[in-house]
């Protein structure tokens, strides 16, 4: 019943490397919140991955350092009521954070500078700026 978690198209995480683990959720349901596991936390061990390129690795140690405990990865699901929606979620939350982490980084910002028409454009503004304000003193100020 548990798949493997389709990251990309290359990128297959096997079922042998996810844990799983249930518990009550706090959730909707009524009464039967209070009896059914419907809770899912789903958790990867990135450092300890046979399918991660030690780039991959890299990357998404970098980029989830502050969700990862120990190199583990783990997400949460109960917003259903029911386990195997759950578990759904849970596996479309985690694809998406690696799939996330592991978007190449943007190309680097070339630095401009403002047109000379720009530059005169905000010298106007601050000068019909100032004069506003001049305008709106007191005439004994003035």
């Amino acid at each position: 019943m548990v798949a493997p978690v389709r990251v990309r198209e290359t990128l297959v995480i096997p079922d042998d490397e996810l844990s799983w683990r249930f518990s009550r959720s706090s959730g909707p349901g009524g009464q039967g919140v209070n009896t059914t596991d419907s809770r899912v936390e789903l958790s990867f061990d990135v450092t300890a991955s046979r399918v991660l390129s030690a780039t991959a690795r890299a990357r998404i140690a970098e980029r989830l350092r502050h969700r990862l405990v120990d190199g583990v990865l783990t997400v949460v699901a109960s917003e259903h009521r029911s386990q195997l929606r759950n578990r759904e979620a849970a596996q479309e939350r985690l694809a998406a954070l690696l799939e996330d982490a592991l978007r190449p980084p943007p190309p680097p910002r070339r630095p401009t500078k403002p047109s000379r028409a720009a530059r005169a454009r905000r010298v106007e503004q601050k000068r019909r700026a100032g004069e506003t304000k001049r305008l709106r003193r007191r005439p004994d100020d003035a």
